[in-house]
Formats: C-alpha cells, structure tokens, sequence
C-alpha cells in the first residue's frame, strides 16, 4: 500500500462490484437505502465545531462516496428526507439531509460557489451498517477537543487531496 492510499483503496478494486452494498439506515429504520458502493473511498473524521455539534460528539465520522449512484434522490429517499443548508467556511453550501421522523443527520453534499455539487457525498458514519473504520483521516483538529495521537493521520484543516 503507498503512503497515499487508504485500507478503502486497496478494497476498491473490480472485486468491489462483487460485494454486497453497505446499507445506510437512520435511527428510527425510517429511510433505509444502500450506499453507492460496497466500501468508501475514504473516511474522514472531522473535528471542526460544526461536525462536533452534528454529532453530539468530539468529532462527526463521514464515509465518502461517488454521488453519482446517488443523486438525483431516489423517490422513496426524497420522499423521507429534510434537507438543512448551511454556509461553509470556504465560502461554499452544504446540504445536509436528515430522518423526517427521528432527526438522524444521514448525508451530506458540498455546493460549489457556482452552484456546482461536488461529485462525492458524505454519508455519516455511525449510520452506515457493516462500515470498516480503519485507514480513516482526522481533519480540522485545530479545533479537537481531544487530545489526537502523533500516529493518527491528522490536518489542522483539509488535506490537499480531500475528495
């Protein structure tokens, strides 16, 4: 595995289409659907004060995926879900969806100035049944409130090669 590549990457291979999907399931079992993919292209654990209010937790845990197998929303999904937006700190949109019933924040999907989205979404950690937590990056830890340990890969803000 080279410096750059994550557990997710080496996972990621033509054998991935052949795995089962991981399911994505909010609090409540209300909105249930698969995920994009069988493993996600990276994990990030983000400690910016946003993502620690979301949470209710010293860090808020995202899966990231392609949104193309995503988006547009299928039927039943959109029908389940609310949508938040809210400012980012570079200027962009995020739109943040959750649970109609119980409030489980699921995913969110970064908006470019443009209007432009990205083309990954974040699925929440926690909500993702079967996800393997290892190879994940902590990101904003200028504003941990935790100590993080020298061995974890850690950025004050994003990495230069943030999905």
């Amino acid at each position: 595995m080279s410096s750059s590549s994550t557990p997710q990457d080496d996972k990621a291979t033509a054998s991935d289409e052949s795995r089962p999907r991981l399911t994505v399931r909010c609090q409540c079992g209300r909105v249930a659907f698969p995920a994009p993919a069988a493993s996600p292209l990276r994990i990030y654990h983000c400690h910016c004060a946003e993502c620690r209010r979301q949470s209710g937790s010293a860090f808020g845990t995202s899966a990231i995926f392609a949104a193309a197998d995503m988006f547009p929303l299928a039927a039943e999904v959109a029908a389940r879900v609310r949508r938040y937006t809210r400012d980012t700190e570079s200027g962009n949109t995020m739109d943040c969806y959750f649970c109609a019933e119980c409030g489980s924040r699921l995913f969110h999907r970064v908006v470019g100035v443009g209007g432009v989205p990205r083309p990954t979404v974040s699925i929440k950690g926690g909500c993702v049944e079967g996800l393997q937590w290892r190879g994940a990056r902590h990101i904003y830890v200028r504003s941990a409130v935790m100590e993080i340990p020298a061995e974890w890969e850690a950025y004050e803000t994003l990495p230069p090669d943030m999905l």
